[in-house]
C-alpha cells in the first residue's frame, strides 16, 4: 500500500468468511460467533449452524432414536392436520413433502409423549417449528432445536391470564404508565393481544424473513427475558395510534395483535436497539425475581407464590436497591422514598431515603401535596448533584407489614395515576432491609450499620450526626448522602412531626399508638392492644349469650386487628350473579355503587346491597359486563363498628365480629370508597339499628 493511502473498510463478505471459517473449524462457542456477527444479518447458509450453537444443541444425540415412532395420541388427527397445513404453506418440492410432514408430526408427538403434555392447536407450536423447518434440518436436530426453544425461551404458563402476561403488564406500567393505564381502562390485558407474540416468538404474524432476523438477534442474546422488551417496543411504537383509537375493544385488540406483521427487515436493527435501551433502564429484579418462568428445572417454582396479577407495581429487592446506587456510570439508580410514619423513620431508616409520611395523603391532603413537590425537587437536585442518593427511578419503601402499608399503597397508586414512569416498591419493605443487612453480617443500629442505616432519634444522635451532619474534618462526603437528601428529609420530617402534633390524631380511640411502634420494638400480641368497648358503645340485651355491640366513629386509625375482606368460603367467591337482577330484588332496600378497597391498595368496582338483615358486596367482573361475583355476605347484626375519615369521608371501614366477656372479637374487615358516603352510612346505620332493636325485643 502506497504511503498516505487509507485502508479500505473490510468488504461485507469479510466477516461472513470469518464466520464460515470459525464454524467450519468446529468448537466455536456463542461468544465467538457474537463477536464476529456484531448484530449483522446472518447469511442464510450459515443460519442453521449459528442457531444450533445459540441453542446449545451441537453434538446432541438423537432423542428420538429409542422411540418406536407410534403416532397414536388421542389428539393425533389434530396434530396431523396442523402439520399438513404448515407443509402446505412452505415452498417444498412435492417429493419431499411426505418426509417433512412425518418429521414435523414425529417431533410434536414425541415431545407430547416425553413431556406428558396434551397437544392443542392454540399452543402455537406449529408456528415455532416454521422457522426451524426453513433450515432443512435432520429430524434429530429439528427436535433438539424445538426442545431447546420450548425449554429456554417459552415461559411457563404461556396461556390466557398466565403469569408471563401479568409480568409484561408490570413492565409496561414501569416504562409507559400512560399507555398501560389506557389499556387497563379499556380492559385490554396483555394476554388478549400478545399471547401469540410470546407463544410463537413473533413467528405467528411476521413474515419468514422478518422472523428469521428477529430470531437471529434473539437467540444470540441468550436472554429469554429480552422478548419482553421486543414486545414492549412493538407497543411503544404504536402508542400514538393506540391512544387515538376510537374503535371498539375487539377492533383495537385485533389491531394490536397483528401489529408485528407490519415489521420489515429494515426495522429489526432499530427494534433491537430500542429494546436494548429499555432493557438498560429496567431493574435487575425484573429478571432475578422471575427467573423460574423459564427453564425445565422445578427448582425455584416455590418462589412463584407472588400473585403478579395483584401486584400494584414492579417490586425491587432490597439487595438491588443497596447495590444500584453504589455503582458508577450508567445503570438503574433509585431514589428511595420511605413512606413509614415519622416515629418509625426516626428510629432507623436507609441513610439515602427521602421521608414521605403516606398517612398525610388522607389526613392532610394539602400537606401531602407539598411533600410530594419537595420530594420531586429533592430527586431532581440529587440527580444533578451526583449524590449517591440520586436516581430517576422512584422506589417506595414501607414497613413490610400489610396493615401498616395500606396508605403507602395509596400513595403508590397516586403516582401511577399521574403517569409517573419508573415507579416501584421495595420488596418486603424496611423489615426485609433489616433482614438483608443481618444476613450479610452488617451490625445493627446500636453499632452503626455502617453507612446504610441512619437514626434521628435522640438516643442515637451520634449516628445521626455521623450521617446527616458534617464530617469531623469539616469536609462533606463526596458520595453526597448527607449533603442534599438528608437535609431536605430532616426539614420535612420535622415538619411532619409538627403536623402530626397539630393536625393528625394517630392514636385516637386506642390506648397504644399501635401503628407507630418503632422497628426495633418486637411486634406486640394483637389481642393485648385491642380497644376496650367504651361506655358509648350500644350494648343490647343478651342474645345467645353474646351482647350485640355497634358503634360509629370518625377519624379512627386502622387497628391492627385487621382481617382481610370476609370470612366466606371459596365456593361462595365463585358465585356469579346478574347485577341488575339483584338490585331489582324486592328485599334489596339500598344499592350503593362503590369501590372495594383491599389492604394492598387495589380497588375493585363493586355494589353494596343492603337488605333487611344482610349486606352484600357484588364485585363487578371486568370481562363480563353486567355480571359480578358475590364477594361478601355479612349479617347486619355482625357489624360492630363503622368508621370514616374526616379528611377522606368517602373511605368507609366496616368491622364485623361479636362480643364476649373479654371484649370485641373482630372476624372480618372490609373497606369501601363510597360516593356520598354520608347517605350510605346513614341508611346502613338505620337498618342495623332496626335489626338490633328487633333482637333486643
Amino acid at each position: 500500500m502506497a504511503e498516505g493511502e487509507e485502508a479500505l473498510p473490510p468488504s461485507s463478505s469479510s466477516w461472513e468468511k470469518d464466520l464460515a471459517d470459525a464454524l467450519e473449524e468446529g468448537g466455536c462457542d456463542l461468544e465467538t460467533v457474537r463477536n464476529i456477527i456484531q448484530g449483522r444479518q446472518l447469511p442464510a447458509d450459515l443460519r442453521a449452524k449459528v442457531w444450533k450453537i445459540a441453542l446449545n444443541v451441537v453434538g446432541k444425540g438423537d432423542s428420538l432414536a429409542s422411540w418406536d415412532g407410534s403416532l397414536d395420541l388421542p389428539e393425533q388427527s389434530i396434530i396431523h392436520k396442523d402439520c399438513q397445513e404448515l407443509i402446505d404453506q412452505l415452498s417444498v418440492p412435492e417429493e419431499e413433502k411426505s418426509v417433512l410432514l412425518l418429521d414435523i408430526e414425529s417431533v410434536i408427538t414425541f415431545y407430547c409423549k416425553s413431556r406428558n403434555v396434551k397437544y392443542s392447536s392454540c399452543l402455537g407450536w406449529i408456528h415455532l417449528l416454521k422457522p426451524l423447518v426453513h433450515l432443512r434440518l435432520p429430524r434429530s436436530d429439528l427436535y433438539n432445536c424445538f426442545y431447546a426453544i420450548m425449554n429456554k425461551f417459552i415461559p411457563r404458563d404461556c396461556f390466557m391470564r398466565g403469569r408471563p402476561f401479568h409480568l409484561f403488564r408490570l413492565l409496561l406500567q414501569y416504562h409507559e404508565p400512560e399507555l398501560c393505564s389506557f389499556l387497563d381502562t379499556k380492559k385490554m390485558t396483555p394476554d388478549s393481544y400478545a399471547l401469540n407474540w410470546l407463544g410463537s416468538l413473533f413467528s405467528y404474524y411476521c413474515s419468514a424473513e422478518v422472523t428469521q432476523a428477529i430470531w437471529d438477534g434473539y437467540l444470540q442474546q441468550a436472554d429469554p427475558f429480552f422478548i419482553y422488551f421486543l414486545m414492549l417496543i412493538i407497543l411503544v411504537n404504536a402508542k400514538d395510534v393506540i391512544l387515538a383509537q376510537e374503535s371498539d375493544k375487539e377492533e383495537m385488540i385485533k389491531f394490536l395483535e397483528t401489529s408485528p406483521a407490519n415489521l420489515d427487515l429494515e426495522d429489526i436493527e432499530d427494534l433491537f436497539s430500542l429494546a436494548q435501551y429499555y432493557c438498560s433502564k429496567t431493574p435487575a429484579s425484573f429478571r432475578k425475581d422471575n427467573h423460574s418462568l423459564f427453564g425445565s428445572s422445578l427448582l425455584g417454582l416455590k418462589d412463584d407464590d407472588t400473585d403478579l396479577s395483584q401486584a400494584l407495581c414492579l417490586a425491587i429487592s432490597v439487595s438491588e436497591i443497596l447495590q444500584a446506587n453504589q455503582q458508577q456510570g450508567e445503570g438503574v439508580r433509585f431514589f428511595v422514598v420511605d413512606c413509614r410514619p415519622a416515629e418509625q423513620y426516626n428510629a432507623g431508616h436507609l441513610s439515602t431515603a427521602f421521608h414521605l409520611d403516606s398517612d398525610l395523603m388522607l389526613q392532610n391532603p394539602s400537606e401531602f401535596a407539598q411533600s410530594v413537590k419537595s420530594l420531586l425537587e429533592a430527586q431532581k437536585q440529587s440527580i444533578e448533584s451526583g449524590s449517591v442518593a440520586g436516581g430517576e427511578h422512584l422506589c417506595f419503601m414501607g414497613s413490610g407489614r400489610e396493615e401498616e402499608d395500606m396508605y403507602m399503597n395509596m400513595v403508590l397508586a397516586h403516582f401511577l395515576q399521574k403517569n409517573k414512569e419508573y415507579v416501584s416498591i421495595a420488596k418486603g419493605g424496611f423489615m426485609a432491609l433489616q433482614q438483608h443487612l443481618a444476613d450479610i453480617n452488617v451490625e445493627g443500629p446500636e453499632n452503626g450499620y455502617g453507612h446504610w442505616i441512619a437514626s434521628t432519634s435522640g438516643s442515637r444522635s451520634s449516628i445521626n450526626s455521623s450521617v446527616d451532619g458534617d464530617s469531623p474534618n469539616g469536609s462533606s462526603d463526596g458520595k453526597g448522602v448527607k449533603s442534599l437528601v438528608n437535609k431536605m428529609t430532616v426539614a420535612l420530617k420535622t415538619k411532619s412531626v409538627n403536623v402530626k402534633e397539630k393536625v393528625i390524631s394517630f392514636i385516637e380511640n386506642t390506648s397504644t399508638p399501635v401503628d407507630r411502634i418503632p422497628f426495633n420494638i418486637p411486634w406486640p400480641d394483637r389481642a393485648s392492644l385491642e380497644r376496650h368497648v367504651s361506655s358509648s358503645d350500644r350494648v343490647g340485651k343478651p342474645y345467645r349469650g353474646v351482647k350485640p355491640v355497634f358503634s360509629i366513629g370518625d377519624e379512627e386509625e386502622y387497628d391492627t386487628d385487621e382481617i382481610d375482606s370476609s370470612s366466606m368460603s371459596d365456593d361462595d367467591r365463585k358465585e356469579v350473579v346478574n347485577i341488575q337482577t339483584w338490585i331489582n330484588k324486592p328485599d334489596v332496600k339500598y344499592n350503593f355503587p362503590c369501590n372495594e378497597v383491599k389492604e394492598n391498595g387495589h380497588m375493585f368496582p363493586s355494589h353494596l346491597l343492603v337488605t333487611a338483615t344482610h349486606m352484600y358486596c357484588l364485585r363487578e367482573i371486568p370481562s363480563r359486563k353486567g355480571l359480578a361475583y358475590i364477594q361478601s355476605r355479612q349479617a347486619l347484626n355482625s357489624v360492630v363498628k363503622i368508621t370514616s375519615k374526616k379528611k377522606h369521608p368517602e373511605l368507609i371501614t366496616f368491622k364485623y365480629g361479636n362480643s364476649n366477656t373479654s371484649g370485641i372479637e373482630i372476624l372480618a374487615v372490609e373497606r369501601y370508597l363510597i360516593p356520598n358516603a354520608g347517605d350510605a352510612t346513614k341508611a346502613i346505620k338505620q337498618q342495623i339499628m332496626k335489626v338490633l332493636d328487633a333482637l333486643e325485643s
